[in-house]
């Protein structure tokens, strides 16, 4: 167990961290999310986190186990296509995670997925959130639009607006 992980987490507010995006950055956000969802047949879910929970820094948790255990409660995997995507942000760990459903991932190998993952922490270290996760959104939606384009039935799954944790 990383004890200085534990305490950063312990003695963090979680208003402290959650403050990087304004409900105007929310806003955006879930027009973005919107907006991309018309063009392809993927259904994205942006979480953002402060401290984690007591029983994910008890058991060590990585930021990756924390995205799927996200995954699975929020229902992103609860799609008819198993088209949707979790974008993950840990803000006080700095890290980012995306994960996609087995439909996608047949498709789009992980390796992109952390590429983008790789840029939104960039944008995060310039302190660029805002744009740094619509950047993100439209990079998702340019490889979903490529794997999975929107037929003319089109159903919204998944809520579009941010979840914040």
């Amino acid at each position: 167990m990383n004890l200085q992980r534990v305490f950063t987490h312990l003695l963090t507010p979680g208003w402290f961290a959650q403050r990087v995006f304004r409900p105007a950055d929310l806003t955006a956000i879930a027009s973005a999310v919107a907006a991309s969802e018309k063009n392809h047949r993927g259904e994205l879910r942006f979480v953002f986190e402060g401290p984690l929970p007591f029983s994910a820094l008890w058991h060590d948790f990585p930021v990756r186990r924390r995205a799927m255990q996200l995954f699975a409660q929020l229902g992103v995997w609860d799609t008819e296509e198993n088209s949707g995507i979790l974008i993950y942000v840990q803000l006080i760990d700095r890290k980012v995670e995306i994960l996609a459903d087995r439909g996608i991932a047949q498709r789009v190998p992980q390796a992109q997925w952390d590429a983008l993952c790789r840029g939104l922490e960039a944008a995060f270290g310039q302190k660029d959130y805002r744009r740094g996760v619509l950047q993100t959104i439209t990079k998702a939606s340019e490889l979903l639009v490529q794997h999975f384009p929107a037929r003319t039935e089109n159903p919204n799954e998944l809520p579009n607006r941010p979840v914040r944790l």
